[in-house]
């Protein structure tokens, strides 16, 4: 054991068995009893005290001696949360009285500015007799909804409307918000055998936020049926478990949501009435000058803290931080903080000055145009620079821990900088080699921390529709094993798949048609890194799912490491470059609208810009572009093909240049980059040829028929899932006869030789990229919504006669496998035509035309409603009938007239104004 980790330990356990008395009467342990009893330098384990403290592990009471303590001991003992960083203090009693006297808004910063009234609203919704009023957070990424969600809570506290212990619980409405039985479960808790597996009684979140608040962040995620069961609880404040028929259990709390989104349009009219304060907290844009300079500050002092070093700031360097963070708000800025501090902390290191020193020559690429952003606002630009007269120094000791923060790095990130460059140096690396590979390595790090805040929910949701998520978070977890293990990363695309294989794994093993006897071409080895990990997964996923594994699994997921590892991310950028104000941003721009967002950026050049200007913009634009793909210049005239060798040079990165630039070619590269994810070298070569899409050549169709491939590891499992989704989606598109052909990795690129002979292999769709030129759709294209667009491009390129879809193949089977758990009456394969025509129907009668989510509520909804009818159990609770249009309800009234002519069955006016309550 490490000898910090014996000082810790040691002071953990003497501080338990301090009494509330002894604390409040400074008893603690000092240097010298700790270096007595542990047999340790007393120089040694004062030095090892001084980290715990910075560490925030410990606290530290002045005085002769100095006496420590250990932080979270003596939480639980006075059964209080002691906020702030590195506390030294004289006495605990006047510590505790100094927290207790301070309101815990007064440190927001813009409490009394651009936040006075939401502050307000927020103290009077606690205040408000008897439990206070529910309210709802309303704000983009990254504003600080949950750090003010929290306050409100500290705020209760102080006022002694919650006890010390009064819980505050969080949940994230987006983690089951496509099974609203498990949501109810979770929320409400169930009786034991209320559900298969139900083996004993659990209670809820309702039950555990009892006496506190329950905080329900990304409340727009709960589906109609959640919320439903939210308002009724916050009307009558009683609820019954899952499984129980009478709602006889009470609880008092008090809800707080937090959402993105604007929450008439995303939430009930009727969860939206029993809200009856709703706080928006501005943007960062939105925020007042002196306020952006004041959280800049913080975030500094953060930083200076943990390095324990004052940090000297220029002004540029303030001024393009905060015009860097246009799209992440707060939480943008606080990463791009940390990175400009690394940087800084890394050039420190070899510099004999006792602080750390950042100017505007050391910020990032992304961030120095965050600079030139904020100079477009002018008014703004110049009162910064009014109050930055001089540069800004940091102290370290400036720093107040306002609450613990989720999104803090889990790691000391200028330790790890320091160990790294002990480690190089003894590599003997040289300092600018050095330099690079940590910057580097920070980035990634920061990046990859942050991101998985950010991360788009909606390819998971997808996923969940068809996997159960048990198998989908033991697939998450075998990705992080093998991406340790193996030392490479696994996209999502390897979650996909093995989340696919279990899933059919499991269902064969049900049905007693698993033959673990088939033969599998590969080239596996027994002593292949590969085979070792698989053999942990085969053994992990015996354990977890109580199943006796075959040992030809584990040659299948050796396989699935083996093909699916992670190729660069992102997609082969395009760079348009011409001369003229505006030339190369007007083709941009047309790409842009017609194909929406891409990898394609522009670079005017107006004639009075000289060409060393325009060189140096390119240069930083492919830098900041380049994900690893490469970037593909696209230029107006020859002369800018001079440009391709230095940009190259000086970048590091590949560059292919095609002159004589026009929109079509534009259209055409920013198609086979972000659809058809086509590799640098590959769309250089088709492009070459490419004479506009009037001219373009017809391709050779004396082939037999058309084939498209799907690919996993076997040619089993994910393939034939594949094949079957996918032929669904090409039979909707085309009469014509096309070959779905399920195929494994090991025998891909033979394959698809063969077939070429004598057929038109048109795509590939998988885990796997063929080395052929032919378009490849990966798996979680199809997940994310974007393989039928894509689909239907390969196939109308063909020269194949695309009918019009009037339903898209994704929302059918979304709703059949959503409708298919709750269904009992009703047959959902052969209701969901019907409830797909009644979307037709309403979108025919108010002449305007649903997206995806909107059609699968409506769908999901009214299958709900007829089996209620069939039941006698419709809803009571809905809206006023004045609330709605007589063009809305007569619209409602007509489409529903399909359901009487079809089932003779009638829905209710409740259920009809529910239908009406997401329409508006």
């Amino acid at each position: 054991m490490k000898r910090i980790d014996k000082i810790y330990e040691y002071l953990e356990e003497y501080t338990q068995k301090l009494s509330k008395e002894d604390l409040l009467q400074n008893k603690g342990f000092d240097a010298n009893e700790l270096a007595a009893d542990l047999n340790i330098l007393r120089n040694n384990v004062s030095k090892e005290l001084n980290e715990l403290l910075r560490r925030n592990q410990i606290i530290k009471l002045r005085g002769r001696p100095v006496k420590f303590l250990h932080k979270a001991a003596i939480e639980k003992t006075l059964n209080i949360r002691l906020t702030g960083k590195s506390i030294e203090v004289t006495s605990i009693h006047d510590f505790l009285r100094s927290q207790e006297a301070e309101d815990p808004f007064s440190h927001l910063i813009g409490a009394e500015k651009s936040l006075k009234n939401q502050v307000e609203q927020a103290k009077a919704a606690i205040i408000y007799p008897p439990v206070g009023l529910h309210t709802l957070v309303v704000g983009q990424t990254g504003v600080g909804k949950t750090l003010f969600a929290r306050m409100m809570y500290n705020y209760g506290k102080h006022i002694q409307r919650f006890v010390n212990t009064a819980p505050f619980i969080v949940f994230n409405c987006a983690d089951y918000y496509n099974n609203p039985q498990l949501l109810l479960s979770h929320i409400f808790g169930h009786a034991k055998g209320a559900f298969t597996g139900a083996d004993s009684e659990k209670g809820g979140l309702v039950e555990k936020a009892n006496g506190g608040i329950l905080f329900l962040d990304e409340i727009h995620r709960l589906p109609p049926e959640g919320q439903e069961m939210i308002f009724y609880f916050m009307d009558t404040g009683t609820y019954n478990k899952l499984g129980e028929t009478e709602r006889k259990r009470k609880a008092s709390v008090l809800i707080l949501g937090a959402t993105t989104e604007d929450p008439t349009s995303s939430l009930l009219k009727t969860f939206i009435r029993r809200i009856p304060i709703i706080i928006n907290i501005p943007s960062l844009q939105e925020r007042t000058v002196e306020e952006k300079i004041d959280i800049i500050k913080y975030l500094f002092a953060n930083e200076a803290h943990r390095i324990n070093k004052p940090i000297k700031i220029s002004s540029e360097v303030v001024k393009a931080l905060i015009g860097s963070a246009s799209y992440g708000n707060i939480g943008q800025l606080k990463s791009n903080i940390q990175l400009t501090c690394a940087k800084g902390f890394l050039t420190s290191i070899k510099s004999e000055k006792n602080y750390i020193e950042l100017d505007f020559k050391a910020l990032s690429a992304n961030i120095k145009d965050g600079f030139f952003e904020l100079s477009k606002n002018r008014r703004e630009f110049e009162k910064l620079g009014g109050i930055l007269n001089a540069p800004l120094l940091i102290e370290p000791d400036g720093y107040k821990e306002l609450l613990e923060d989720s999104h803090e790095l889990p790691f000391n990130l200028y330790r790890l900088i320091e160990d790294k460059v002990s480690l190089l140096k003894e590599e003997g690396l040289d300092d600018s080699y050095i330099n690079r590979f940590i910057t580097t390595d920070v980035s990634i790090n920061i990046k990859k921390f942050y991101n998985k805040f950010n991360k788009d929910r909606k390819n998971r949701d997808r996923i969940l529709k068809i996997v159960d998520k048990e198998i989908l978070e033991f697939a998450e977890k075998m990705k992080d094993l093998a991406e340790t293990d193996l030392l490479r990363k696994y996209s999502d695309r390897f979650v996909y798949a093995l989340s696919f294989h279990l899933s059919a794994f499991f269902k064969r093993l049900k049905e007693e048609k698993y033959n673990d006897r088939l033969y599998i071409s590969h080239s596996i080895q027994n002593d292949d890194a590969e085979f070792k990990v698989a053999l942990k997964i085969k053994a992990m996923i015996s354990q977890t799912f109580r199943v006796d594994v075959p040992e030809v699994e584990i040659t299948y997921i050796a396989i699935l490491l083996k093909s699916v590892e992670e190729e660069k991310q992102g997609q082969v950028g395009i760079l348009v470059a011409a001369h003229g104000n505006s030339t190369a941003s007007s083709m941009v721009s047309v790409a842009q609208k017609l194909l929406g967002d891409s990898s394609a950026c522009a670079v005017d050049m107006p004639l009075d810009v000289s060409p060393r200007e325009i060189l140096d913009i390119i240069i930083n634009k492919v830098k900041a572009m380049d994900s690893g793909k490469g970037v593909l210049l696209l230029v107006d005239m020859g002369s800018l093909f001079k440009f391709e060798a230095t940009v190259i040079e000086r970048t590091g990165t590949r560059v292919r240049t095609i002159d004589m630039v026009s929109t079509p070619l534009v259209l055409e590269a920013v198609r086979k980059s972000s659809i058809f994810n086509m590799e640098l070298d590959d769309i250089y070569s088709s492009l070459k040829e490419f004479k506009g899409y009037n001219n373009e050549p017809k391709e050779n169709t004396s082939f037999s028929d058309n084939v498209i491939i799907t690919v996993c590891t076997s040619g089993k499992g994910t393939a034939i899932k594949l094949k079957e989704i996918v032929g669904e989606i090409v039979a909707d598109l085309t009469a014509e006869s096309y070959t779905i052909i399920p195929v494994g990795v090991k025998e891909l690129d033979k394959k698809i030789n063969d077939l070429q002979k004598n057929h038109a292999v048109l795509a590939v769709v998988g885990v796997k990229k063929p080395k052929a030129n032919i378009p490849f759709i990966p798996l979680e294209k199809l997940i994310d919504g974007t393989g039928e667009k894509v689909l239907k491009e390969i196939i109308a390129g063909g020269r194949t006669v695309v009918r019009s879809q009037e339903q898209s193949i994704v929302v059918k089977d979304l709703c059949v496998d959503n409708l298919k758990q709750f269904l009992t009456y009703l047959n959902p394969h052969k209701v969901i035509g019907l409830l797909l025509d009644f979307v037709s129907r309403l979108e025919r009668e108010l002449a305007i035309e649903f997206d995806h989510s909107l059609k699968i509520r409506i769908v999901i909804h009214a299958g709900y409603a007829l089996e209620r009818m069939i039941t006698n159990d419709g809803l009571t609770l809905a809206a006023e009938k004045s609330h709605f249009s007589d063009e809305l309800i007569q619209a409602v009234n007509n489409a529903c007239e399909i359901f009487q002519k079809s089932l003779n069955i009638s829905l209710s006016d409740a259920e009809k104004y529910y239908i009406c309550e997401m329409l508006i």
